[in-house]
Formats: C-alpha cells, structure tokens, sequence
C-alpha cells in the first residue's frame, strides 16, 4: 500500500485510481520504479507493530500518514480458557464417536471391544485430559497458545502416507 501526503489518498498495488484529475491504471504502482514513485509523491506504507493470532488476541489497526499501527491486545484469559477447554472436549467427543458402535455392539451382544480400539479410546480420554490440564494452568495468553496444541492418537486403522505410495 502506498501513501500520497498531498492528496491523502491509500492506494493499493493494483489498484487504478484519480490523482489531480489525472486517471491511473491499475497496474501503475507495479511498473514504475521507486524513484517515480518517490517523485509522484508516493511513499509506501510502512507497519509498526505486530499482528498476533486473532482466535486470542484483539487486533486493531489505524493509519496515519504512511504509518499502519497494528495492536494487539490479549483476550480475556479465564474466557479463552473456557472456550478452549469446550473446543477439545467436543473434538474428543467427535473422534470417539466414529467408533462409539463398537462400544454399542459390545454391550448389546456381549462381545468385548478390540483390544487396539479400547486402547485408542482410553488414548484419546487421556489425550483430552491432559490438553485441558494444561489449558487450566495456563499463566498467560501466551501460554494457553501452546496449551491448545493438541497431538491426537492415531486410531488403529490410521495407515501413515509416504511420498510416492
């Protein structure tokens, strides 16, 4: 994005646009030089600050002149820990029911659940535990980012990919 002082005009690559009644291609920022730019009293639009993960942070940005201000504010952490928690117990909750059948089928005939599913459900069980452990001791925003990060067992079907199979 390119910034002209004299007009106050934001002007994106791409874009055609009106200067002192004088009408632009879109394609006029990609093909002059800088110095062109420069002489036609374009400056580019430089940003300060950083713009951190929106699903944690408030993001807001403001212009002024060639400057783009970008900030980020942490979200409420007790809030992000709740929404976080319901977040990997419903996908613990959609992972275990692909296979709650078999479960279903050991109860109504009395046959035991394969011995790798039983293994894999207590797995995941676990996996969702230990995730929300985590997400509830979490200090910071910073930390429930890592918290979130969950690694899912594998069920016993999984087979790996390989390039070239």
């Amino acid at each position: 994005m390119f910034y002209h002082a004299a007009s106050n005009q934001y002007i994106n690559e791409g874009m055609a646009f009106d200067l002192n009644g004088v009408q632009y291609p879109s394609n006029w920022l990609n093909l002059t030089s800088a110095e062109e730019k420069t002489a036609a009293g374009f400056v580019e639009v430089v940003t300060s600050g950083l713009r951190l993960d929106d699903r944690f942070y408030w993001v807001s940005e403001s212009l002024s002149g060639n400057v783009l201000t970008i900030t980020s504010t942490a979200k409420d952490l007790t809030a992000l820990k709740s929404q976080w928690s319901a977040q990997v117990k419903q996908t613990a909750y959609t992972i275990l029911l692909q296979s709650d059948w078999m479960v279903t089928k050991a109860l109504e005939t009395s046959t035991a659940v394969p011995a790798a599913w039983s293994t894999y459900r207590a797995a995941v069980r676990s996996t969702a535990a230990t995730a929300i452990a985590a997400i509830n001791a979490s200090a910071d925003v910073p930390a429930l980012q890592t918290a979130v990060q969950v690694t899912w067992p594998n069920d016993p079907n999984h087979v790996e990919m390989t390039d070239g199979a």
